[in-house]
């Protein structure tokens, strides 16, 4: 079996090798996954030669074999499965976006408004490339993407490549799992699937913005009795960053990632009274691994676990008080990250072992198995949007969720309302739909801003002016 990773030179990478490697020894938590071939693609050679060293220098034993690539048609051939995890201009361009967006007073986090539409637009090309290269050369492979902003490059790919195209997050299943230990619960009995795992919940979104809503223990509903404790809720990252107050008064647990709606002002505050923002740290630390690691081969796998450990603990930073800057509680990444949720999948659909996450996946997916309505009946039928599913040997299938109302409701409504101006900017190279898109943003308040926001980018940034100039 070959994995395909595109954007292979990334720091996930020795991660993924790592598990791989434990299960063709038939150890680890992925015993049955074999894994004969791993394709690292990347268009940018000294990363992929610098992640080799890195792989040569940490040697996992019964690693699989790899092959380093810069030829996409090369790449594709052949592959069972595709992790896509393309950064589209690299850590430069996620500087850019941010700043320019800062600039004028607005949030530019690279996957939630206009710093993450400023990142599609010079993405949602290079995906179709990719899917078109995937559907002429490799047309059963599954694509399990990573690349941001999730919601709208899945979305975009499925139009090529359907439903065996399916986007992750790491902090959906990691919020239900940490729940779960906090009321005393068996967190890892989240993933499993039947009646007697004793763990049912309900969480629906979009990408980086949804919200648990239901955590059944034994039968019982403990997400009331979670909320009404201070003791227990302490545990929860998002209840101490957003607020135990508001949680209390939404009667959910929301994804980390709504704290910048919920504290948009606040957020932006902090972030523009730091030294560097999150693109300008990744941006000096990465170019610093890239040229250690170059001028020093022999030593990189110590220097990639260094530059790991300190990217993981200072993920969000922003969203965390002063005092808990200096890394973050052990509970609080015990999720596994992208690659435990892409590994998952990745098992239940090639062994056939069932598994239950959360995962983006087509609206009406739901629709066509099993003669239901829509996942959300408020949005189009190829809309993407992210709901617990089960997964095994016959695909992903999307579980029915409790309706979204409200509040809740609208803020979906209008973000997936965005990202479709974007997708349809982006495929026709239209400005005006652009600049609709980053208008119409919850955190953007005046369309003369987004303009000028919108002009910044095309100025500044020579991958998003080529998605106009085609």
């Amino acid at each position: 079996m070959k994995l395909l990773i595109v954007g292979g030179g990334g720091f996930r990478v020795p991660q993924v090798i790592e598990v791989l490697a434990a299960a063709r020894a038939g150890s680890g938590p992925y015993p049955g996954l074999v894994v004969d071939e791993v394709c690292l693609y990347d268009v940018d050679r000294p990363r992929l030669e610098a992640m080799t060293a890195v792989l040569s220098c940490l040697a996992y034993p019964s690693s699989p074999r790899i092959v380093a690539t810069t030829d996409l048609r090369e790449a594709v051939t052949g592959a069972d499965f595709v992790f896509s995890a393309m950064r589209q201009g690299g850590t430069c361009g996620r500087v850019t976006d941010e700043l320019v967006a800062l600039e004028e007073g607005v949030l530019g986090q690279e996957t939630v408004g206009v710093g993450g539409y400023a990142y599609a637009l010079r993405t949602v090309p290079v995906a179709m490339e990719l899917a078109r290269t995937l559907r002429d050369l490799a047309p059963e492979a599954w694509v399990i993407s990573f690349t941001n902003p999730a919601g709208i490059i899945t979305q975009v790919m499925r139009q090529v490549l359907g439903g065996c195209v399916v986007g992750i997050c790491d902090t959906p299943i990691g919020l239900v799992r940490r729940a779960t230990a906090a009321v005393g619960g068996d967190a890892t009995r989240v993933s499993q699937v039947g009646e007697k795992t004793g763990v049912s919940f309900d969480y629906v979104g979009l990408n980086h913005l949804g919200w648990l809503r239901s955590l059944e223990v034994g039968g019982t509903d403990r997400l009331p009795g979670l909320l009404a404790d201070d003791a227990a809720l302490d545990h929860m990252e998002e209840a101490r960053t957003i607020g135990a107050d508001w949680v209390r008064a939404l009667g959910m647990l929301p994804n980390e990632y709504l704290f910048y709606y919920y504290l948009g002002r606040e957020s932006l505050a902090r972030i523009r009274s730091e030294a560097e923002t999150r693109g300008q740290f990744l941006h000096r630390q990465q170019s610093a691994f890239y040229e250690a690691v170059a001028a020093h081969p022999e030593q990189a796998g110590r220097l990639w676990t260094a530059a790991h450990d300190e990217r993981e603990a200072t993920y969000m930073a922003e969203a965390r008080d002063v005092s808990e800057r200096a890394g973050r509680r052990e509970e609080d990444i015990a999720g596994g990250g992208y690659q435990q949720v892409a590994l998952d999948l990745m098992t239940a659909v090639a062994t056939g072992a069932p598994a239950r996450m959360i995962l983006d996946v087509g609206n009406a997916d739901a629709h066509t198995r099993d003669g239901a309505g829509l996942l959300v009946p408020q949005l189009r039928e190829d809309a993407v949007v992210e709901v617990p599913c089960v997964v095994d040997s016959e695909g992903v299938h999307p579980q029915r969720v409790a309706p979204l109302t409200g509040a809740e409701l609208g803020l979906v409504t209008t973000v997936k309302g965005c990202e479709e101006l974007v997708i349809e900017a982006a495929l026709a190279g239209d400005q005006t739909l652009a600049w609709r898109a980053l208008a119409s943003h919850p955190l953007v308040d005046s369309v003369r801003v987004a303009k000028r926001v919108l002009d910044g980018y095309i100025q500044r940034n020579p991958q998003v002016a080529a998605t106009f100039d085609r």
